[in-house]
């Protein structure tokens, strides 16, 4: 069953693809020739953008999110080291629901 431990889960994993894209595979490409690392990477990233949203909408229809706080949950997913940042919030509501 879907729960906001493991979107915090997914969000941590989605932040670092997007990294690993920005400060790894873009540099790989453009600077190092091997384009195959954005492939790659850029494959994983847009798996864990497309289950972080999804799981982001299921989440904040079953939880009762404001609206704010679900458009600070997506802009998180675009802005780099946002979901840093959106971790701890997201932990708090997980001891909250323990």
């Amino acid at each position: 069953m879907l729960n906001i431990n493991h979107f915090r889960h997914i969000s941590l994993l989605e932040g670092l693809s997007f990294l690993a894209l920005l400060f790894v595979a873009m540099p790989a490409k453009y600077l190092f020739g091997f384009p195959e690392a954005v492939s790659v990477i850029g494959w994983a990233h847009g798996l864990l953008f497309m289950t972080y949203i999804f799981m982001a909408s299921v989440l904040a229809a079953r939880l009762g999110w404001t609206e704010r706080y679900t458009l600070l949950v997506f802009a998180a997913s675009i802005v780099p080291f946002a979901c840093f940042f959106l971790n701890p919030s997201l932990r708090r509501q997980v001891e909250a629901d323990a």
